[in-house]
């Protein structure tokens, strides 16, 4: 409870100060409507990949197919809604198939993710190594497919998701806080999510308390794969086309967010609302310097050192609790 209450509280300091520096070194043209406006627009996208990194690495695991699994994901549905709708359509038939390239884009993920928790759960190969194999073979499918190219051209019905509003709220940013209310759900208010901390935390334990470990690492790996497919929703209708290799950059981006927000790398800690806080800091960073014209490769070598610092943070507040605990 005081390490959670104390990450909370750097967090909570970061983002101010985060939010201080940027209003000083942009004025006005960061504290707009329109900036922030902007922010709810970018923010779901990283924010649901986010999440599906984050659950994995709960059981000191880790996946590095979510990009590719959405990629997929989002081909698929692409591939659907180009080849049976219009781009024209508006009517409850159009819909109707938007909702089916839908499904059809989550059964994609899903099985992804089914075959990342077959090989680690049962097949025993290693989280990072078997992730980074469906990554290729998930990439090389989806590259083998669209030969490369972009498929666009979506009905309006898909488009409005990722880029419409609802009660003045972006369509995407209602996507991404229901995703953080089931998840948050799953984790603190279900068996599964008790599972899954233990997992993390010892192994062993947890298999001698009566838990099947290779059904909740099945359950695991399934729920990051549809979370994928959730990412592939708004980042297809947002940009109203799909590609093989949208988003490569978030990879790095969401093991960022996720250890920033408070998830071990060792697994067994980590909750839902420091990944939103963390993602908040980045994307506000990430904003002011693109308003002040940083080049963007400075930008991610700046994600690298943040990456490295919080670790360090981490390593000396868990030195400073052990010590006061021994004392």
């Amino acid at each position: 409870m005081e390490r959670k209450f104390t990450e909370t509280l750097v967090l909570l300091a970061i983002l101010a100060g985060v939010i201080g520096l940027m209003w000083i070194l942009n004025g006005s043209d960061f504290m707009n409507l329109g900036n922030f406006q902007s922010m709810a627009f970018q923010l779901p996208e990283l924010g649901i990949l986010s999440m599906a990194m984050m659950i994995t690495m709960l059981t000191a695991g880790i996946n590095l197919s979510i990009i590719a699994s959405a990629n997929l994901s989002g081909i698929a549905m692409a591939l659907i809604l180009t080849e049976t709708i219009p781009p024209e359509a508006t009517g409850p038939g159009g819909i109707g198939l938007v909702i089916l390239a839908i499904l059809a884009g989550l059964a994609v993920s899903a099985l992804v993710g089914l075959l990342n928790g077959y090989l680690i759960a049962y097949l025993e190969i290693s989280p990072i190594l078997a992730t980074l194999g469906t990554m290729i073979l998930v990439s090389g499918l989806a590259l083998a497919i669209t030969k490369g190219y972009v498929i666009s051209g979506f009905p309006a019905a898909m488009q409005v998701i990722g880029n419409g509003k609802l009660l003045g709220l972006p369509i995407p940013i209602l996507i991404f806080a229901a995703g953080v209310a089931i998840l948050s759900v799953i984790l603190r208010q279900t068996p599964l999510g008790s599972k899954i901390y233990l997992l993390g935390s010892n192994p062993t334990a947890c298999f001698y308390s009566g838990v099947n470990n290779p059904q909740v690492l099945m359950r695991t790996y399934l729920i990051s794969g549809l979370y994928s497919g959730a990412a592939a929703v708004v980042m297809i209708s947002r940009f109203n086309s799909a590609k093989a290799d949208y988003g490569e950059s978030y990879l790095l981006l969401t093991v960022l967010v996720s250890v920033l927000g408070g998830v071990s790398a060792a697994g067994g800690f980590g909750r839902v609302s420091g990944l939103v806080l963390a993602l908040i800091i980045l994307q506000i960073i990430s904003s002011g310097l693109n308003l002040m014209g940083v080049n963007t490769f400075l930008t991610v070598a700046l994600w690298g050192s943040v990456l490295i610092l919080v670790m360090v943070i981490q390593y000396l507040i868990d030195r400073m609790q052990e010590k006061r605990r021994t004392t």
